[in-house]
């Protein structure tokens, strides 16, 4: 392994719109109808962006799943899905602690989870730096199907408050076929 700094992309989306529910079953909620087109319509955006993913850190909450297979029905290359529970409705520093688990072979990496731990963590590793635009965009809520893109140099490892710039921010929406949620 070499210890050359390697440019890095980080994708983390909050997970599409989820059925509304009990407290006792969050962890198994399900997309909405409306949530499944908008997980296929972040898939889309970023095949668009030509942004291949190497690897995928997902919740193992139902509706983290559902959002990753949303993703891959847009046709986006399926990567190495990792079904990670400290992902669940985890701090921005627990998330931090799992991508600094990466494999070193993934160039792109793509954590799919809750609020407020991504929309947290998103702001934390930019501080302030990349695209004006999207931390504009991004200052305006990070709503379910929220994509944050960013890029770092170096190791997984070595991922760090304030080493990332925020590249694009997209919050994926379909068009609307119907009236449901």
């Amino acid at each position: 392994m070499t210890t050359a700094a390697e440019d890095r992309t980080l994708v983390l989306v909050r997970h599409a719109k989820a059925e509304q529910g009990g407290f006792d079953a969050d962890h198994e909620r399900e997309l909405t109808k409306r949530g499944h087109r908008d997980a296929h319509a972040a898939g889309k955006w970023l095949c668009d962006q030509g942004i291949g993913v190497d690897e995928v850190i997902c919740s193992t909450a139902t509706r983290a799943q559902q959002t990753c297979e949303g993703i891959w029905s847009a046709g986006c290359s399926e990567a190495d899905i990792h079904e990670e529970h400290r992902v669940y409705n985890a701090s921005a520093d627990r998330l931090l602690e799992v991508v600094r688990e990466a494999d070193e072979d993934a160039n792109v990496v793509m954590v799919v989870g809750h609020a407020p731990g991504i929309p947290a963590l998103a702001s934390i590793l930019a501080e302030g730096s990349g695209s004006d635009r999207a931390h504009d965009l991004m200052s305006e809520g990070f709503p379910t199907a929220g994509v944050a893109v960013l890029r770092f140099s170096g190791h997984w490892a070595d991922l760090a408050a304030g080493v990332a710039r925020l590249d694009r921010f997209h919050v994926a929406r379909a068009e609307r076929q119907s009236a449901d949620t």
